[in-house]
């Protein structure tokens, strides 16, 4: 390891596959290490018998070949028209993985009940969410969401971009309910801090969930063939193209500094020098806070979930007022259809931000709407991490840790954030198409 790169990127989780790809494709030198003997790290996906000895336990014999299985630790759906999808028409990495449409998208309302997230104005008029009224006004709403842009005051309707989202639901007359749903599951954010501050950010995010449904029907979601496992692999094949070095099983010793800045990363007795650093935070454990946990728990079901019309794919958010929460629930269920479980198998995952002591009894709300469970509930706990510092002077940028929501777009505000500062400038996304081709089963 006598070469000097621009960058060494530490773990093959997804991010850091990411970046290594992105940064390849853009004549960086890049060397790839893990520690692990495979893809993914947090993010992989596993067969049956791996993810059974991951909990301790011992895979039964009567739930098909272990190998028909490939469940994801850390379970994510993608947004038809958002950013990972650009990242992945941009890098070409689209040419090595098959998605499929997720099937549904619904959204939790107090009193037990779930209900398909309405995102155009006749599903707005038609949604069982709220009352006649209401709906009238969601419908309005709607429309000036989807028709505003922000070079042109005329579709403004007098409201001002830089208020707040809050009053943009009051002028529309909507009720707690409605706006629950709206910055929840159509928006997207995690808690109501979004409700003080401008409300541009909400809009964009409305309009990102409707193109994105608009792209393929049914839900805005997609999600890969053989599951997330792939997506790493993919980029880590983007980067090689391109003469980027990998080496899975590799000790990661020391990072090597000179005057507070990294200069080498030493494996074994052999260094390589770097001008850069990337990686997770389980190789910077002195340079990450804990901010959190998050509880996820995987369930194995022998049937669709529940009022989802027998979807064998769907997301379920169960916003933060609806639960009496801080912070939103998100279930996500994949199946047999995706080539992750052996037939007539349903894998669902319920994941949150911790609250108490007890995380398992805060997701119980979220279990009851599954049914019966074959399998389950194999619950983790992980504390979530972020890096004290943006790396600038230090040239060692860390990811932060997997947070609760099954969707990746703040995983890929992560990635485009460190490309930005390594690279100096921003990744230009109004290059980038934004269609992926799906299949149908």
């Amino acid at each position: 390891m006598d070469e000097e790169y621009d960058v060494i990127v530490l773990g093959t989780g997804l991010k850091e596959c990411i970046l290594s790809g992105l940064l390849s494709v853009a004549g960086k030198k890049v060397l790839h290490m893990d520690r692990n003997k495979y893809y993914g790290g947090e993010s992989a996906s596993v067969i049956l018998d791996d993810f059974y000895k991951i909990h301790g336990k011992e895979a039964p014999e009567n739930m098909g070949r272990s190998r028909d299985w490939n469940i994801d630790l850390v379970p994510k759906f993608i947004m038809a028209n958002g950013e990972l999808v650009k990242l992945l028409i941009h890098t070409g990495v689209t040419r090595y993985l098959e998605f499929k449409q997720v099937d549904g998208s619904y959204v939790f309302k107090k009193g037990g009940k779930i209900h398909k997230v309405p995102s155009t104005e006749a599903e707005a008029l038609s949604t069982s969410l709220m009352g006649l009224l209401e709906k009238r006004r969601f419908k309005n709403f709607l429309q000036f969401a989807y028709d505003y842009e922000p070079d042109k005051p005329a579709t403004h309707k007098g409201i001002d971009p830089k208020g707040t989202m809050k009053a943009v639901y009051d002028k529309y007359g909507l009720d707690d309910n409605t706006a629950s749903f709206t910055g929840h599951a159509l928006a997207l954010h995690r808690d109501d801090n979004y409700l003080t501050e401008p409300c541009l950010d909400t809009i964009k995010r409305i309009q990102l969930y409707g193109t994105s449904i608009q792209r393929y029907g049914k839900s805005p979601y997609l999600y890969p063939l053989y599951g997330l496992g792939e997506l790493p692999q993919g980029f880590a094949r983007l980067s090689a193209i391109y003469g980027g070095t990998y080496m899975l099983d590799k000790q990661i010793d020391e990072i090597i500094y000179e005057g507070g800045v990294a200069v080498g990363v030493k494996s074994g007795g052999e260094i390589a020098k770097c001008k850069n650093v990337i990686g997770d935070p389980s190789y910077f454990t002195d340079k990450v806070e804990k901010r959190g946990q998050v509880v996820r728990a995987i369930y194995i079901l022998n049937h669709p979930i529940p009022n989802t019309k027998d979807s064998p794919s769907c997301q379920i958010i169960l916003p933060q007022s609806q639960v009496g929460r801080q912070s939103d629930i998100y279930v996500c269920c994949v199946s047999h259809t995706h080539n992750v479980a052996a037939k007539s198998y349903y894998i669902a995952t319920i994941s949150t931000t911790v609250e108490t002591s007890n995380p398992e009894n805060e997701i119980k709300v979220a279990q009851d709407l599954l049914g019966p469970i074959a399998a389950g509930p194999f619950v983790t706990v992980k504390d979530l991490y972020h890096p004290v510092d943006k790396g600038l002077e230090s040239r060692v940028f860390i990811s932060s840790s997997y947070d609760a929501t099954t969707h990746f777009e703040t995983t890929c505000t992560d990635v485009v954030d460190i490309y930005e500062r390594i690279m100096g400038e921003p990744f230009d996304f109004s290059k980038v198409q934004t269609q992926v081709e799906t299949v149908e089963q």
